[in-house]
């Protein structure tokens, strides 16, 4: 059967999914010469079982208000192994700071609220968002059946940051954060490594190069190895018990990770 085709304005062409149809192998996304790397597919809209389906092949969507929905598989891929997470002295020196003044690090408390402000929250050069009502409808079902999860960052019952990802099985795929304090997001993420680990995590995806996910320790890996290693971590038994504020007492074990 032969599958239809979308033409893009680079004179590439990427798979045009339609309702029910499967996404191509990774290995058919466009190559870092296209100028789009990793772009696999394009559809109308998202749909639930779409959604859930990219992500247990590795595929993400991303994509601009007014485009298709374009689907993603990079090569290489930015991921973030759990023990390769760069704790520096400052960082340590904030999550005392936040400890004294009242801060909660909490997953899961309010998943809605963090999408919401994860798609509201400005970022420079960037205009509008991605996170469009249809996406956070789809990623809030998915919370509901608890496969996306928040981690957040909280003082004296407001919001200051934080982020969002999916997980199946042992694998966890960031998908975006926000902060409305300086290091907000940056401790929140540091107590998600901190309840990963425990939980027998081992990488979190990143899905694209970015600055300040490699001042984390995040790196690149080829597209395979990510694909080989997912899938392994993918298989084995789903965490349930997400929920939960992480004891500040444990905060000075969170930066024990590569500590620099």
């Amino acid at each position: 059967m032969s599958r239809l085709r979308l033409k893009l304005n680079t004179g590439h062409t990427i798979a045009w999914l339609e309702q029910e149809d499967e996404f191509p192998p990774c290995c058919q996304a466009l190559e870092q010469i296209s100028g789009l790397n990793g772009l696999l597919a394009a559809s109308a809209d998202v749909g639930l079982k779409r959604l859930m389906r990219a992500y247990s092949q590795g595929i993400f969507p991303w994509y601009s208000e007014g485009q298709p929905v374009l689907w993603w598989s990079p090569d290489p891929r930015m991921v973030l192994y759990l023990d390769e997470f760069k704790g520096s002295r400052s960082l340590r020196k904030n999550l005392i700071q936040a400890g004294n003044a009242g801060w909660e690090f909490r997953i899961d408390s309010d998943f809605e609220a963090t999408i919401r402000a994860c798609a509201y929250n400005p970022r420079p050069g960037q205009q509008g968002t991605w996170i469009t009502d249809a996406i956070m409808e789809h990623y809030v079902a998915m919370h509901r059946l608890g496969m996306a999860h928040s981690f957040e960052a909280w003082q004296h019952g407001n919001l200051l940051g934080g982020g969002y990802g999916v997980s199946l099985g042992r694998m966890f795929y960031g998908e975006s954060m926000f902060t409305r304090v300086p290091n907000a997001s940056k401790l929140a993420l540091a107590g998600l490594i901190h309840f990963l680990r425990q939980h027998g995590f081992v990488m979190i995806d990143c899905q694209q190069k970015t600055p300040h996910l490699g001042s984390l320790g995040a790196r690149e890996i080829p597209r395979q190895q990510f694909l080989n290693e997912m899938q392994t971590l993918r298989q084995q038994t789903p965490l349930t018990n997400w929920a939960t504020t992480l004891p500040m007492s444990v905060g000075n074990d969170w930066m024990e990770i590569n500590s620099a």
